[in-house]
């Protein structure tokens, strides 16, 4: 180890004195049964929080090397009786290998942080099964949602919370405690019985994204299919042109914008929604429909995928150059104004529509882009409550109606040409207009001031309906008090 971050505690001398809930990591020594990657990130990270760590090795000379010095390497057996609180960094299948060490693992605290290949894998958890081969020890299940990659680069850069269960709650506090000097936040989940679900969370693919990914999804067979109606099967029946070619490239480059448009309205329409609840009924208080509440909840999700579909929108429009379709193209206007001999084909509107329609997009992917960073944990607590708010709220509706500008300024006055009606179908921009304008309608409307007052106070807990005591001051300088309607 450098004397790099690795090199220095998480917490300082100061702060872990400070808390009276902390034991001290000096003195405390720390078992660790196994030699692969976790075990010596586990170690690596012991050792710069100040622990004394001793491992558990079946070949000890041969994995000593593989540790940082300042940990003592021995076999498995020597390891155990140095210490009472004991990591077992092994797989399930591995436990018994351990069973020779009973007598001498009695009455000490066994923290598993091993995890399965798949969900419910196993009908007990690897905790429980832990347990029922060390019937004498205690078993806590504990830091197996933190990665070795976690552990090496420190808490800073990782989830900070370890989920920590166990049957003894003086184990769970003793468990905690070295969490806690580790610069982790422990968890109490309970009983032992919770390890089976703790086991189950590193192994679930992205459980809050498959709602916003489905989503954007249909969004986007939708808008495909629409685009590919319009753009290639339109002028194929209709002239008998070939324009299949615009598939992989200039279909896909038109259906992403429509999706990163919509999919930005659909953060804030949840807010409006909900704004709307609490008008109606007068209180903050009524709980949501579920699928209001889950949207609410996956606004964040929705929000980067809409930058994601924008990001690759902005990639496609750079690329469209460099197509040997649109050389082609080049050439052949060319040749016909040619031989038209067009000398002037400067169109002063058409010139100041793409000026103002690129110029558009690049702040709103700018804004996009803003809202992207902060939504990060590393970045969103660097900033405090108005700071953040500001940023995902008002940024980020500004962000909206840049992007309603941006559609504006490419439809223009296309949408009154009869041309652009293919099969009767209205250009696309046209119908991503809907819930984005709905959006901002309401978010103008809710401005006013009447409306903003209700709101703000509702959202401070008045209740329509709801009878309040309140105090005066009389003529005499002495206080009365009564009653009155809080609507009123």
């Amino acid at each position: 180890m450098s004397g790099g971050d690795m090199a220095k505690p998480l917490l300082g001398h100061r702060s872990v004195e400070g808390d009276p809930s902390v034991v001290p990591a000096a003195g405390r020594t720390i078992g660790v049964l196994g030699s692969g990657d976790f075990a010596r990130s586990l170690t690596i990270r012991l050792v710069c929080s100040g622990f004394k760590v001793v491992v558990g090795s079946r070949n000890p000379k041969r994995k000593a090397c593989l540790f940082p010095s300042a940990a003592e390497v021995t076999f498995q057996a020597e390891a155990v009786k140095k210490t009472d609180v004991i990591f077992v960094a092994v797989f399930r299948e591995h436990y018994s290998t351990l069973c020779d060490l009973a007598d001498v693992l009695a009455g000490k605290i066994l923290v598993d942080v091993s995890n399965n290949t798949e969900i419910n894998h196993h009908k007990e958890s690897n905790a429980e099964y832990l347990a029922s081969l060390f019937p004498a020890c205690t078993v806590v299940k504990g830091f197996n949602v933190v990665s070795a990659w976690t552990l090496q680069s420190g808490a800073r850069d990782g989830n900070k919370q370890v989920l920590i269960c166990s049957n003894s709650q003086e184990a769970k506090r003793t468990v905690a405690e070295i969490a806690q000097v580790m610069g982790f936040t422990p968890v109490d989940m309970g009983c032992l019985s919770s390890a089976c679900e703790i086991e189950n969370i590193p192994l679930r693919l992205l459980p809050a994204w498959k709602i916003p990914i489905f989503l954007s999804l249909g969004l986007f067979l939708c808008f495909f299919t629409y685009n590919l109606v319009r753009q290639v099967i339109h002028p194929y029946i209709r002239e008998q042109k070939n324009k299949f070619y615009k598939i992989p490239v200039e279909v896909v480059n038109t259906t992403l914008p429509c999706v990163a448009y919509v999919m930005l309205s659909l953060v804030y329409l949840p807010g409006v929604l909900a704004a709307c609840s609490q008008l109606y009924y007068g209180t903050k208080y009524r709980r949501f429909p579920d699928w209001l509440d889950q949207w609410l909840q996956h606004r964040k999700q929705i929000g980067l995928l809409s930058f994601f579909c924008a990001a690759l929108h902005a990639v496609y429009s750079l690329c469209l150059p460099m197509r040997r379709s649109h050389r082609y193209q080049l050439i052949e206007t060319a040749v016909k104004q040619a031989m038209e001999k067009k000398m002037n084909i400067w169109v002063e509107e058409e010139v100041w529509r793409m000026e103002i329609y690129i110029s558009v997009g690049i702040i709103a992917l700018g804004l996009l882009s803003l809202l992207a960073i902060t939504s990060l944990p590393s970045i969103a607590n660097s900033l405090n409550w108005r700071e953040f708010s500001f940023i995902q709220s008002t940024l980020g509706f500004i962000a909206l109606v840049v992007s309603t500008l941006h559609t504006l300024t490419y439809g223009w006055s296309r949408a009154f040409d009869e041309n652009q009606y293919k099969f009767y179908l209205p250009p696309t921009y046209t119908l991503t207009l809907l819930v984005p304008c709905t959006v901002i309608l309401a978010k103008v409307t809710f401005c006013l001031p009447c409306i903003q007052q209700r709101l703000l106070r509702i959202r401070r807990g008045w209740e329509k309906g709801r009878y309040v005591k309140f105090v005066l001051p009389s003529a005499t300088g002495e206080y009365a008090s009564g009653e009155t309607s809080s609507n009123v």
